[in-house]
């Protein structure tokens, strides 16, 4: 592996990443026991890699955007507010990158949302990183109450906004913009209390991500888990706890929701990515063509990125209250933020 010099001269004496059994200060503050890590940092990184697009929407909702040299994994375009500023940031891939593309932007910290991108068989290990002096950040919400496996994993406990701005709170204090952070978790928290006004009890709903031939669909504790218990929604997959379970149609045809969420994605790595042809699918497939949701055209697009623990799961919230609102399920609307 090609290692430039100046990552090696210069990331070495700016970042270090201890085990969980040590001490240090993050930024002069208490360390951060992170993922069975505890992040250290002696000098407030400057060269930011964000292998997620969950993270770097966090990162650019600080203000950070001027220290992200490099981003990668993405499903959906950037938050609105910030295409301007995430067009002169470098896509290493829009998918998952390579460890060398990483190291020759010279990066000092590296974030991510998911094990599958910073861990075995993603861009590198946090190990391999550290030994290069180059310092990591995993989301809470990827290890808290989450079973790794072969798949998108099982989670034991749901997905909460605390994870989320837990994570907003950790990333503000490592990059020293504390401030920045307790504006963005008021201004999302706030959010959240406004569009949970609405009261979807007695809803079905199912949330469909991708794949056509074998469907991934919400199970109870991720990201929809927390858009159906803000606003009382019943996921018919809420027996499961598999983020991400694969089921087959006829499974889905019997359980048949009062309303069908759907993964709008831009991203090229599944069948059925967009809104359209998952649509277009279900109105065409004799299995599901005649769910009532189908029948009476009861969908709900949302991002991708809405669909993952993100600080998108919130923008999500907001669409599906509204969405549920123009479908005349729940009495009056609320505004998507």
């Amino acid at each position: 592996m090609r290692v430039p010099a100046l990552l090696l001269t210069a990331s070495l004496c700016l970042v270090a990443c201890a085990p969980a059994d040590e001490s240090t200060d993050v930024a002069g503050a208490d360390p951060i026991e992170n993922c069975g890590e505890q992040v250290t940092v002696e000098a407030t990184p400057e060269r930011i890699v964000s292998l997620n697009q969950g993270s770097t929407e966090i990162l650019l909702s600080l203000g950070l955007g001027d220290r992200i040299v490099g981003t990668a994994t993405w499903t959906d375009p950037v938050l609105e507010e910030f295409a301007g500023e995430n067009a002169a940031i470098p896509r290493l891939a829009d998918n998952e990158p390579s460890m060398e593309s990483v190291l020759d932007t010279e990066p000092d910290f590296v974030t991510a949302s998911f094990r599958n991108t910073l861990g075995e068989g993603g861009v590198a290990t946090r190990e391999q990183f550290h030994e290069l002096g180059v310092g990591t950040y995993m989301s809470p919400a990827e290890c808290e109450g989450k079973v790794a496996d072969a798949g998108d994993g099982v989670r034991e406990t749901p997905f909460t906004e605390d994870m989320l701005f837990r994570e907003i709170t950790e990333l503000a204090q490592i990059f020293d913009v504390q401030e920045a952070g307790e504006e963005l978790v008021a201004d999302l928290r706030g959010r959240i209390d406004a569009a949970g006004q609405v009261d979807a009890s007695g809803v079905t709903a199912m949330y469909w991500f991708a794949n056509a031939e074998s469907p991934y669909m919400a199970g109870c504790c991720g990201a929809p888990g927390l858009i159906s218990t803000t606003l009382g929604l019943e996921n018919v997959f809420d027996d499961t706890t598999q983020e991400w379970p694969q089921i087959n149609w006829e499974v889905v045809a019997e359980r048949d929701p009062d309303v069908i969420v759907l993964g709008d994605l831009t991203r090229r790595s599944q069948t059925a990515e967009t809104a359209d042809a998952k649509i277009a699918y279900l109105e065409s497939n004799p299995v599901t063509r005649e769910m009532a949701a189908v029948r009476e055209k009861r969908f709900i697009a949302i991002t991708g990125a809405e669909m993952n623990p993100s600080l998108r799961t919130v923008t999500g919230v907001e669409t599906v209250a509204t969405g549920l609102g123009e479908l005349g399920l729940v009495d009056g609307q609320t505004t998507a933020g």
